[in-house]
This record gives structure tokens, sequence and C-alpha cells, in this order.
């Protein structure tokens, strides 16, 4: 059933929202955070969206406009180090808070409540129309880099604010698309050593944790062949609904400690 969950979120995810705007990653951390401890489930859905994002490249990766992939992925990727250092940090912390209902008892770390209130603020700005038309001045590019890295790093949460400081880069369609990916390798490539570092000591990952990690990589590519094919920008809204309303109740479960024991 793990496999069926993970696998069928990655295809579904990695097929919509390669025109959507905001990543893979966004909708695989609920998925993982089922199976997972929170940081261990930021760190599978980071080698996920690591792999994915490189097998887009090859299929968009030529229309990227590298000017902009280093104004805003080289500020990025100190900041993706950091974040991801401080989600190692609040994940080896002990419970920030315990609670008790209908004779169970529930506890949530830091890193589960910090991620949990990051997706449920994600999610209702997601919601929000002015939200969705937000877009930066290309000056600011440098600053986008570093806020996007600094929460790429800590909870994957990076494609909603990549967006914003892309969307006025002057970048047809193809070129925006492939402009985000490459950025999108760059900040995967800063944090996932960091997560790998600080979690190999503490937390036991088994054969069957790396074959889940290969089934949503797999069905991951699936998702991007066939969005690259077959997606329509029209799904776009309907995706924000559906990511956003799950986003909602997974962080609400994660930030009360019900989820990610």
């Amino acid at each position: 059933m793990d496999h069926a969950i993970v696998g069928l979120t990655a295809f579904l995810a990695s097929a919509l929202t390669l025109y959507s705007g905001f990543g893979l990653g966004t909708v695989l951390l609920p998925a993982f955070a089922l199976f997972f401890p929170v940081p261990t489930a930021v760190a599978a859905t980071g080698i996920v969206h690591l792999l994915n994002n490189i097998f887009k490249g090859g299929l968009v990766g030529k229309a990227a406009d590298w000017r902009t992939v280093l104004r805003f992925g080289v500020p990025a990727i100190p900041a993706a180090v950091i974040g991801a250092w401080l989600l190692a940090r609040l994940g080896q912390a002990g419970p920030l808070y315990v609670w008790s209902a209908f004779g169970h008892r529930f506890s949530a770390t830091g890193a589960r409540a910090a991620i949990g209130a990051l997706m449920i603020l994600f999610a209702l700005l997601e919601m929000q129309p002015w939200f969705q038309r937000l877009a930066a001045p290309p000056r600011l590019m440098p600053l986008g880099g570093l806020i996007t890295g600094l929460l790429g790093g800590f909870s994957g949460q990076q494609g909603a604010l990549r967006s914003m400081f892309l969307l006025k880069a002057g970048l047809a369609p193809p070129r925006y698309i492939a402009t985000g990916v490459m950025i999108a390798i760059l900040i995967d490539l800063s944090r996932l050593p960091t997560y790998v570092m600080n979690f190999s000591a503490t937390e036991a990952v088994s054969g069957d944790d790396f074959r889940l990690v290969a089934t949503g990589t797999l069905c991951a590519f699936a998702g991007a062949w066939t969005g690259a094919r077959y997606a329509r920008k029209a799904t776009i809204a309907t995706v924000r609904i559906i990511v956003a309303g799950l986003m909602l109740a997974i962080g609400g479960l994660l930030a009360s400690g019900i989820l990610g024991a």
C-alpha cells in the first residue's frame, strides 16, 4: 500500500505540476510523511525531486536562461545548506509539546510543527488570487534566491516563491519552465548532502525505505514524460485547489503531532 500511495502521488504530481509553477515536492512530501519521520520525509522527497528535475532538465533544459539561473541559483546554494542544517537540528530535538485525546497521546517535534505550519501557510496563500499574481522586480532576483533556497532546504517548499521572482524575468513560457527546473536542481544538489550528513547517524534507513524512494522516482519520471506531452495549462487551477487542500490537511496533522510520529 505504501508503494502504491507514493507511486501514484509522484506520477500525478509530476505530470500535473510541470507547467503549474509549483513543484513536485509540495505534493509528494505529505505522502512520504505518512511513512517516514518528517526530516527523513523531506530528505526522501528531495531525492525524488532532484532526480525528477534532472530528468525534466533532459526534456526541456536546452531552453533555460542561464543568466537568470545563475543570478537566482548562486545565492540559493548557501541558503539551501543553512535551511537543511536547521531542519536537522529541529529533527534531533525532543518533543515541542505533548497532548492527549480519546486515550491516545500525541506529540510534535520542532520539525513537525514548523513544517506543518509552513504547509498550512503556503496552502492558504495558494488559495489567494492576489498571491498567484505576485511578481517581484528582476533586481530582487538574488534576494529571491536566498529566500527560496532557505525554505527549499528547510521544507522543500520552494516552487511558489521561485515563481514569484521569475514571473517578471521576461522569459517566454518554455524558457520560464526550463529556468525553474535548472534552479531547482541547484537547490536540491545543495541541500541533499546536508541531509545525508545529519540524518545518517540518527535515522535508521531500511532497504524498503530505499525501494519506496525508487518507486517515487520512477513514477515521477513517468509523470514528467506524460506531462510534457499531454498536460494542459487548464489543469493548473484544479491542481492548485487539490494541492492546497492536501497541504492544509497534512499540515494540520503534522503540526498537531497526529501524523509523523
